[in-house]
């Protein structure tokens, strides 16, 4: 199953929308394959009873997600500041407009400007059991003491239908 980050919708069964501040629409789908429009697709697996988690995720400047993990694969899209991703030995700065995958199980460190705020929109790929749950899971336990100053918001979770 590819999961794809388009601008238009491809009629998919499974697909979420976000109208953002310009206009402009992004429309994360399962897909059998990978539309020729996309922004970004990734082949991923899902099972039964799974979700699509949309979400917010916003730091303020200087903000960092310690180095962690997620119970599942997902596509970011950066709305607006600058992110840097450590990840599998490789660094990648990105801007608004640009997307990025994570596959879940790979650890992250994400790094936002130090100059002024950032934010992403994301749709993750989840087990049933993380529904309604924080999912960021911290490599070292002792990051998860240290002050968060990422801010979360959940706009919805969807099923899964296969």
């Amino acid at each position: 199953m590819i999961l794809a980050l388009s601008r238009g919708p491809h009629d998919a069964q499974n697909a979420v929308v976000q109208e953002l501040e310009d206009g402009s629409t992004l429309v994360w789908e399962l897909l059998d394959q990978q539309p020729d429009d996309a922004l970004l697709a990734a082949e991923v697996a899902v099972q039964p009873g799974w979700l699509m988690r949309h979400d917010r995720i916003d730091f303020p400047p200087g903000g960092i997600a310690y180095q962690h993990t997620h119970p599942g694969p997902g596509i970011r899209y950066l709305l607006f500041g600058e992110l840097t991703i450590d990840s599998g030995g490789e660094t990648h700065t990105y801007r608004a407009g640009e997307p990025w995958f994570e596959s879940g199980p790979e650890p992250v460190l994400a790094t936002a400007s130090t100059t002024e705020e950032t934010a992403f929109v994301r749709v993750l790929l989840l087990p049933p059991e993380w529904a309604g749950k924080r999912t960021i899971k911290y490599v070292d336990p002792a990051d998860e003491e240290k002050p968060k100053l990422q801010r979360p918001t959940v706009y919805g979770e969807y099923p899964i239908a296969f």
